[in-house]
């Protein structure tokens, strides 16, 4: 997915010089093919994120159309007062990129996981949010990030755990993407590296039609309530807290079109109490397979939701 970033952003580039990078002193393998076909186009503004956000801005008010790189805990988490004032009060086309979002960077500790970007970010005006789950996905989001000429967060998980589409894909904003062929009385919607999790559990079993939302603001509320609608319940899968991230812009919006049972799965309210690998922080906070399987199980029998 990373790749996918790395050559739509080379290829944006070589067709209009006003696209330019920046970075917090981050990416450099990841950017070594746009440095080699663009280096004019480059800007490292060191550890300074704050400052890069308002150059980003700048750069913006004068024509250009500035994307800018960092960890999701440093961008946005460390400069969201930059993002909401000197960007989307602005409403300028800047495209803000937070690498490493949830708990991947597991070995660093909880200083540089990031599992609230999305609640921070989706409250803020003027700023679409965007969580792709695959390298088609991620192609798709940023050729949307480009044409939608506003301000855009696009939160990107640095571990590829796969692909969920078998061909390139178009992306409209607010869009929610069918993966099943057939209709069921549950529904999953998931989000970035959660949506292969929620295609693994139909696999082993669980009767359910999955969804991706690769765009977590907007969100398409039409098709939401078309969902809420026809099934028993809804189930969101996220690798970010349960509070304010994609369960709780789906709850809402479903509360709007019809009372209906909607299961948060995502990370609890808490820190990672330890550092390991990536899949030993999975299970930690309950988002395996296996955990989300046994949860989904314990929901669907409280509320008598027929399994199949």
């Amino acid at each position: 997915m990373r790749n996918a970033f790395s050559d739509a952003l080379v290829a944006m580039a070589q067709r209009d010089p006003k696209v330019l990078l920046l970075t917090g002193d981050h990416g450099y393998a990841l950017f070594d093919a746009f440095r080699k076909v663009c280096p004019e186009q480059y800007i490292n503004c060191g550890i300074a994120e704050q400052n890069m956000v308002g150059v980003a801005a700048g750069l913006a008010k004068a024509g250009f159309k500035p994307v800018v790189y960092g960890l999701a805990a440093f961008l946005p988490m460390r400069v969201l007062e930059q993002i909401k004032i000197d960007v989307c009060y602005e409403n300028l086309p800047v495209i803000l990129i937070g690498d490493g979002a949830g708990v991947v960077y597991s070995h660093l500790g909880s200083s540089h996981q990031c599992t609230e970007d999305i609640a921070c970010t989706r409250a803020i005006p003027s700023l679409t949010v965007l969580s792709p789950a695959d390298r088609f996905e991620m192609a798709a989001a940023m050729q949307l990030a480009f044409e939608v000429s506003a301000p855009v967060y696009l939160r990107m998980g640095k571990s590829d755990r796969g692909d969920v589409h078998q061909q390139a894909i178009m992306l409209k904003a607010g869009q929610l993407l069918p993966l099943s062929a057939q209709p069921k009385k549950i529904a999953l919607i998931a989000t970035g590296s959660m949506v292969l999790t929620a295609q693994a559990l139909v696999q082993q079993g669980l009767d359910a039609e999955v969804w991706s939302a690769p765009s977590i603001k907007p969100m398409d509320s039409a098709t939401l309530a078309g969902i809420s609608r026809r099934v028993d319940c809804i189930i969101t899968l996220e690798e970010h807290s349960v509070l304010n991230g994609l369960g709780s812009a789906v709850a809402e919006l479903v509360a709007e079109a019809r009372p209906l049972p909607v299961y948060r799965i995502g990370i609890n309210d808490k820190f990672s109490s330890l550092c390991g690998t990536y899949d030993y922080l999975l299970e930690e906070h309950g988002l395996t397979v296996q955990a989300i399987h046994q949860k989904i199980i314990h929901f669907l029998d409280l509320n008598g939701v027929p399994q199949a």
